[in-house]
């Protein structure tokens, strides 16, 4: 059985001059996207051999290459996040589930840290609002540590936090990064109440996708989960005909009537897949398969979001990777009201996403499944949550 491991990592048209007299706002939000810096960050979770997968949570880091540790939060904040995402204060007694291989044993204090500096009310085993398992449903025993998922563990958890603070999270630990454990944990967190359930983990695509796909296959549960952090290919449980596949954006303030301006990332995942077939609500031309991204969210580490982690790091850091986009999205459904939606949603609800126009994360002849444009293209799918519009 394959093995998984977490993830946690402007073309304009040939020939045409600019208008004469373009909008100053939106040359605001074309200069603060080319202003974007380009500083080092690294993957938090080794290559992963033929047949399992890795961590997509990305981190920045130092001269040395360690993960950069910040005496107080940079990056982007939870105020930060509901203000580009426009996502509104719902929630409440949704239970948002996140499944990550392995242990973080800090997972309970760090979430604490995060959510008191940020006056996000206590989420606890105490009060019922954090609850960690293994992959059985089970307080113990727990999983081995592992540094590397224990920073994606705390990504994810802080993503929640930052768009859903009245959620339940449910945080559910599998033994292994085979696809056999993380599908029962998958299942588990269904079992156990979840209305949507993140997954920042994948790996390459193969003829075992036939034998995984009943573990992603939950209706009235939206499974959101990340693309992958390495550009334009494709990766597994993305591809999946059952989930909501989350690409990646760079995300910055700017002059623009919304505030925010994004352009794909360039190490966002996309493309065609070779063994699932087109889901009836693709309705786009290139691949006569299965498609990725469906959305997308922020996952550019150089605009990254504020997460604390003293497991695998040693407190304030800033994150990206799609790792932080598939918990965002999870968690912005839950607060607009719409945790239970199946993956076609969206595409009936385009009109509810910010279209991404600009950007790329690769090569393929220019064609939409690795360079973003209007309307649906593979890094940033159909675009990011305006969570004001989800809600209706």
């Amino acid at each position: 059985m394959r093995k998984l491991v977490p993830f946690a990592i402007a073309l304009t048209a040939a020939g045409c001059s600019a208008p004469p007299h373009e909008d100053p706002v939106e040359e605001d939000a074309d200069e603060a996207l080319s202003n974007i810096p380009n500083d080092p960050h690294k993957a938090l979770c080794d290559d992963a051999p033929e047949g399992e997968v890795r961590c997509h949570a990305r981190a920045r880091v130092s001269a040395d290459g360690e993960m950069m540790a910040f005496a107080a939060p940079s990056g982007l904040t939870p105020a930060d996040l509901r203000k580009a995402y426009a996502i509104p204060a719902g929630g409440a007694g949704t239970t948002v589930a996140i499944v990550d291989a392995y242990d973080n044993p800090k997972a309970e204090s760090d979430l604490a840290a995060y959510r008191a500096h940020f006056g996000l009310p206590p989420c606890t085993h105490a009060n019922g609002c954090f609850t960690k398992v293994n992959q059985s449903g089970k307080l113990s025993p727990l999983p081995k540590p592992d540094k590397g998922w224990a920073s994606e563990i705390a990504l994810d958890l802080d993503m929640v936090s930052a768009a859903c603070p009245s959620c339940k999270i449910l945080l559910v630990e599998a033994s292994t990064t085979t696809t056999t454990d993380l599908g029962r944990a998958v299942s588990t967190a269904v079992k156990l109440g979840a209305s949507v359930v993140s997954n920042s983990y994948g790996g390459s695509e193969g003829s075992y996708i036939a034998q995984s796909e009943p573990y992603f296959n939950h209706p009235g549960v939206a499974i959101t989960v990340s693309t992958g952090d390495n550009g334009y290919g494709m990766e597994y449980p993305a591809s999946s005909r059952y989930v909501i596949a989350v690409g990646g954006t760079s995300l910055v303030k700017s002059a623009a009537a919304r505030g925010w301006a994004e352009k794909a990332w360039t190490g966002a995942g996309s493309g065609c897949s070779k063994y699932v077939a087109k889901p009836s609500f693709q309705k786009d031309s290139a691949c006569a398969r299965r498609t990725i991204a469906d959305v997308s969210a922020v996952a550019d580490p150089n605009t990254g979001v504020a997460v604390y982690d003293s497991y695998g790091g040693s407190g304030w850091a800033v994150f990206g990777g799609t790792s932080a986009a598939a918990p965002l999205v999870a968690s912005i459904l839950a607060a607009a009201g719409k945790a239970n939606v199946a993956n076609s949603w969206p595409y009936a609800h385009a009109a509810a996403f910010y279209d991404v126009a600009s950007g790329r994360n690769g090569n393929c002849g220019g064609s939409y499944l690795c360079t973003a444009k209007a309307g649906y293209d593979g890094p940033t799918g159909l675009g990011t949550p305006n969570g004001a519009l989800i809600a209706k």
